[in-house]
């Protein structure tokens, strides 16, 4: 599949979720008091102190709302969140994603081994396999898309990249099967590889 068509399917797929929340403006100082409950995992400025947890700061408010929106309404089960959302409206998570992509992220440390494989499969993919390059969607400096609603991965935890990479090959997230075709074709080396890349990649 190719890299055009891959940013094509996910922007169509986005665009269908973000539609409702078209006509609303994230507001971040209404969105931070409404973060207390999320700190404990996401730290107070939304960078994690604990890896298997993601970080948020920076990350893309378009795609920050999605994900809280799928979580909210069960299209992506994330079970540490079970409930955490229910009594939020479409505003309230839209003002907490606003917040969060203000936020400065905090760069992500360097593996001191990190395999050559990640590097490459991220800019290049791999032809054989079908894969296109992650960097295709996600830029070559990780910082992802904003607008089209593409995820910033830079500086991201290694731990929780692999596990959402896993997740994706196993098919564990409904709201995201463009990933899991990507996913599926990558093996548990491939995996690190890129998880640990993607961690030191600013």
């Amino acid at each position: 599949m190719s890299a055009i068509r891959v940013m094509g399917l996910l922007g169509a797929l986005l665009a269908s979720g973000a539609a409702s929340a078209a006509e609303l403006v994230g507001d971040g100082a209404r969105g931070q008091p409404l973060t207390t409950l999320c700190a404990a995992c996401h730290g107070p400025s939304g960078n994690s102190l604990v890896p298997i947890f993601p970080a948020l700061a920076g990350q893309g408010e378009r795609y920050l709302n999605q994900q809280l929106l799928d979580i909210r309404d069960n299209r992506r089960v994330v079970p540490e969140m079970a409930g955490t959302l229910a009594g939020f409206s479409d505003q309230d998570l839209l003002d907490i994603a606003n917040w969060y992509a203000s936020q400065k992220p905090t760069p992500g440390e360097a593996q001191a081994a990190a395999p050559q494989r990640g590097q490459d499969l991220y800019h290049g993919g791999d032809l054989a396999l079908g894969l296109p390059a992650c960097s295709a969607c996600h830029s070559p400096d990780g910082a992802g898309a904003a607008l089209a609603g593409f995820p910033r991965l830079g500086g991201q935890h290694a731990p929780y990249l692999i596990k959402r990479l896993t997740d994706f090959r196993q098919g564990d997230d409904a709201a995201a099967p463009i990933m899991h075709r990507i996913a599926a074709k990558l093996n548990d080396d491939d995996i690190a590889a890129l998880a640990a890349y993607i961690q030191a990649l600013r």
